[in-house]
């Protein structure tokens, strides 16, 4: 009987986000069949398609436009789809195994009516949500008790929980009650074929120096902060830095309009989404990249997969502290302890010693290799699903 997985993925399309992406390649190459469910893409107006083997239906969407009541409706909207879209799916194809890609964490309710026929829901758990809400409105109010309850649920009706990292493995022990054998590290890690390109010194617009983020931009990923850093080093009379910042969120726009009241024109860049050849261009292109997350509970817990693609890029980081941002990059990464001054001193620091910078990227391309590459997760995520299978059978 050949494995089949049925894959719901929220808050991107299909293949955007890597960590999916790399999950659905790494089961279909061990012989599942895998079908894929998203958002729809404005590139995909038929609906459904496939790319590199896997299936992929993608369900219309309704855009959250950042507000409380908007991402509400979105999960709403999505949450109709979702299962008009598994019911349709069953029927035509089959599946024995649900992967919910959480946010939101409501997409076990899809798996609920299924489990009466023997399907089992895995969770993956990408975002710690309760952490997420304080992180982006600073209160712990009737809405974050309605998360902490959500994720309650949706651990108690989960059979196999996927955690990024440590301390995702002990909230779904501690706070979710899941028993020990029944959760996974599977860490986020780039695949081989993330590898450095020929830099490309237009990129860096003129400076001596070029500064890369790659990542989300929402309130907790702290590009406002990036653009302080950014000033302090202008203040410092420093004109030989650029900044280039890829990526997109719900606060791209802003970001951009902040460049001209921060003063800062000329030095900082919001390129938004671009083609993977181009991201390897800018980032083997910098000189250091950096993660300006603000610290909070959030980012504290959570293994952002820029940093691994820094360090697998043989790039030097500058960050704030925490808990799992220390352990991925280890001596690979300098932490501000303090804010915007402190992390704009240590970028200069190491901006103007390219042998320590040397030194550092050296550090992480190794750990990536030996430790943090995508291949050293693959096993986990085959024994998850061995797991969920073993609970069909028992």
């Amino acid at each position: 009987m050949k494995r089949k997985a049925f894959i719901i993925v929220e808050n991107a399309p299909y293949p955007a986000d890597p960590r999916v992406r790399n999950e659905a390649l790494a089961l279909f190459n061990n012989g599942y069949e895998v079908i894929v469910l998203c958002p729809r893409d404005r590139d995909c107006p038929q609906g459904h398609q496939v790319i590199e083997g896997i299936l992929v239906y993608q369900h219309p969407q309704v855009k959250h436009r950042g507000t409380r009541i908007g991402y509400l409706l979105e999960y709403c909207g999505a949450l109709f789809w979702e299962f008009f879209y598994a019911l349709w799916v069953y029927l035509r194809h089959g599946f024995h195994i649900i992967q919910g890609c959480n946010p939101p964490d409501v997409i076990f309710l899809i798996a609920l009516p299924f489990r009466l026929l023997g399907v089992k829901y895995i969770f993956d758990h990408h975002d710690a949500n309760p952490e997420l809400y304080v992180s982006k409105y600073d209160k712990k109010g009737p809405l974050y008790k309605a998360l902490v309850a959500v994720e309650k649920l949706c651990y108690r009706f989960s059979d196999v929980v996927m955690a990024t990292n440590a301390s995702y493995r002990d909230l779904a022990l501690s706070r979710g009650g899941m028993a020990p054998e029944d959760v996974f590290i599977v860490r986020n890690g780039p695949t081989e074929s993330f590898k450095a390109v020929s830099p490309d010194p237009a990129l860096k617009r003129g400076k001596t120096y070029l500064v890369a983020y790659v990542g989300n931009m929402d309130v907790q990923d702290g590009l406002d902060i990036l653009l302080d850093v950014a000033l302090r080093v202008k203040q410092l009379g420093r004109q030989d830095v650029h900044f280039t910042c890829v990526g997109g969120g719900p606060r791209l726009t802003a970001l951009r309009e902040l460049i001209p009241k921060k003063d800062v024109t000329g030095m900082v860049n919001f390129t938004g989404w671009v083609s993977d050849q181009e991201l390897l261009a800018i980032l083997s292109t910098a000189d250091v990249c950096v993660n300006p997350d603000k610290p909070c509970q959030m980012n504290d817990i959570s293994t952002m997969i820029k940093i691994m693609e820094y360090m697998a890029l043989g790039k030097p980081i500058v960050q704030f502290a925490s808990k799992e941002g220390r352990f991925s990059a280890q001596e690979a990464s300098l932490y501000s302890e303090g804010y915007v001054n402190d992390f704009a001193e240590k970028l200069l620091w190491l901006l103007d010693r390219p042998e320590e910078r040397a030194k550092m990227g050296e550090f992480g391309r190794n750990r990536v290799e030996k430790e943090l590459a995508w291949k050293h997760s693959v096993p986990n995520l085959l024994a998850a699903y061995d797991r969920a299978f073993d609970k069909r059978r028992g």
